[in-house]
Formats: C-alpha cells, sequence, structure tokens
C-alpha cells in the first residue's frame, strides 16, 4: 500500500508538515509505503485552460497535458492508494501553492457531462488537514466549513471517500516578541501549542493509519 502526501505550506517543519509527517506515521505503523512532497520545492504553475484533458479523441483526454514537476507527481498519485493534503488557511483559503495544484490535480479527471463523473483510474482515499490561526468559532463565523465541506465533496466525487480534519488556533512564531501580532496573546498561543496540538498530531496520525486500513 503507498500513501503520498503534499504540503502546501511554504515551511518543511511547522504546523502544517508537522501533521502530515504525523498522518504518515500512521500510515506506516500498519505497513503502508508513504511520500511527503513539498509543493513548494516543485515548478509548476496552475490550469492554462488548454482544455487538452477535454479534448475528443485527444492523446492528453482525462490527463493534464502540461509537461512540468507535476507530470511524474500525478503519475504516481495514479498508483497510490491514498493521498492526504495539507495546507495552511491564507485569506480564508488554501495557500497558493496548494490551490495551482488542486487545478491540475482535479480537473483533468472532471468530466463536463451532466451530472459530472470521474476519469479517474479506480478509486483512493483523499484526506485533507487545515491550519489555521484562527479559532475553530471564528473559523465557523467567517464561513470556511462550507469551503471545506465543497472540496471534500469534490474529492469524493473524482477519486472516492474522503475526510479532513483541522488544527485550529496554531502557534505561528518561534518568538512572538519578534513579530508585529498584538492581536495574539503569545502565552495563550504557547500553551494552546503544548497542550492542544499533540492532540491534533494524534489525529492526523490516526488519519493515516486509517487510510492504511488500521482501526
Amino acid at each position: 500500500m503507498k500513501i503520498m502526501a503534499f504540503n502546501g505550506s511554504p515551511r518543511k517543519k511547522w504546523n502544517t508538515a508537522t501533521l502530515l509527517s504525523k498522518a504518515l506515521e500512521g500510515a506506516a505503523s500498519c505497513g503502508a509505503e508513504t511520500e511527503l512532497i513539498h509543493l513548494y520545492d516543485l515548478d509548476y504553475k496552475g490550469c492554462i485552460s488548454c482544455f487538452a484533458c477535454k479534448t475528443i479523441g485527444g492523446k492528453s483526454y482525462g490527463r493534464c497535458a502540461v509537461k512540468d514537476d507535476l507530470t511524474a507527481v500525478f503519475g504516481k498519485i495514479e498508483q497510490a492508494d491514498a493521498i492526504i493534503l495539507g495546507s495552511p488557511i491564507y485569506f480564508g483559503t488554501v495557500s497558493g501553492e496548494m490551490k495551482s495544484f488542486m487545478e491540475r490535480l482535479l480537473f483533468p479527471y472532471s468530466t463536463y457531462t451532466d451530472p459530472p463523473q470521474s476519469l479517474f483510474p479506480g478509486k483512493i482515499k483523499t484526506g485533507f488537514i487545515y491550519t489555521m490561526g484562527l479559532t475553530e468559532k471564528m473559523m465557523q463565523e467567517f464561513g470556511y466549513i462550507q469551503y471545506f465541506n465543497r472540496l471534500e465533496m469534490i474529492l469524493k466525487r473524482i477519486y472516492g471517500d474522503s475526510k479532513y480534519m483541522c488544527s485550529f488556533d496554531t502557534y505561528q512564531f518561534d518568538d512572538y516578541s519578534k513579530v508585529v501580532s498584538t492581536r495574539f496573546d503569545p502565552v495563550k498561543k504557547a500553551k494552546r501549542r503544548e497542550e492542544i496540538f499533540p492532540i491534533d498530531c494524534k489525529k492526523a496520525f490516526e488519519m493515516g493509519a486509517k487510510f492504511s486500513g488500521g482501526k
């Protein structure tokens, strides 16, 4: 079994990357082969709207025709049993790198039929891990749930079963005194990092374990 994770954060050792690593640890604990890819290391852009993936009889029908660092990645995804995406939330949406990746990941396999169908070869599990500086209450007030549910619906339609989890009120800096961030209480942030983030890590571990057949 192969499980891949994609880090949509520019940081390789912070909240999002840590949770993705924990998810892969959970998968590996159940015998899965794992791989973590940092999207900010790759050279690619979002969908260029060429519609080669939709052209009748075209050699790229159902596949992205653009050749760049994502070409080999998509080939790996088609051989995987599960993928887990992770991104911080910036201004109410995923990071720019994750957004561009998702355009390329989702559009070629989605048909312009009524109802829309999937051209992905088979069914795999998908997961999403969101990290954010907002509290859960603020997230709900800002309507993020609708955004998360919409992405989950699209992932389910194209790939199969999909789950997501959120890590709220995350610790953003090593030293809050060096950053203009008076809206945050660094003591409370540190306390939450110590007490709550380990719980989020456990949830991520359990997600990975379940994706690889564990309980």
